[in-house]
């Protein structure tokens, strides 16, 4: 980097590395009427999560979901809840329902005043598939932010947040990682 060229990665924006935020019960329960619509909406007819009988004779004993499941589920609001994405366009016309959205359980924003949002990438971390009844618990954390040098010689930050997912009896089911680049 030039020394004309300011680090993006400030002490303040260093300090939100590990922040944490709270434990967030999802609305509702891994039930089979949820479970047939996500494996419809994916398209994705595995019999393992549909066939009690199959279901039985595999390594799992039962009907599983598709790991997955459980982030789409976390943002699932109850119908007496307000919409925080229908508020983020009521608040901001141009909003692109993502940035700005206030959900529970969410993280502070990252102190920048790069404003450019990029998706730098997705990952998932498999530890255990949810069961049906299960209740789902979650937990967002910003696990890692570097900076980076782009082509044009300006900094821009790799921001990458943790959401662990585990059920009622603190099992843990899975880890999501995603990583977004602000410019």
């Amino acid at each position: 980097m030039t020394q004309e060229t300011q680090s993006a990665l400030t002490p303040e924006v260093q300090a939100m590395i590990g922040v944490t935020g709270e434990v967030v019960e999802g609305w509702g329960i891994v039930d089979e009427e949820y479970l047939r619509r996500f494996t419809q909406a994916v398209m994705d007819p595995d019999p393992r999560y549909w066939d009690h009988e199959f279901a039985a004779s595999t390594k799992f004993g039962e009907v599983i979901t598709p790991p997955i499941m459980v982030s789409y589920m976390s943002s699932r609001i109850r119908p007496d809840q307000e919409d925080p994405i229908t508020r983020a366009f009521e608040e901001n016309p141009m909003s692109d329902g993502i940035g700005r959205v206030s959900r529970p359980g969410s993280l502070p924003p990252v102190p920048t005043n790069l404003v450019r949002v990029l998706n730098a990438g997705n990952e998932l971390e498999i530890y255990k598939y949810p069961s049906i009844g299960d209740k789902i618990f979650f937990q967002n954390r910003y696990s890692d932010i570097r900076e980076r040098v782009g082509r044009d010689g300006r900094p821009f930050l790799i921001i990458t947040s943790e959401t662990t997912y585990k059920n009622q009896k603190d099992e843990l089911l899975c880890i999501t990682r995603a990583s977004s680049i602000r410019r």
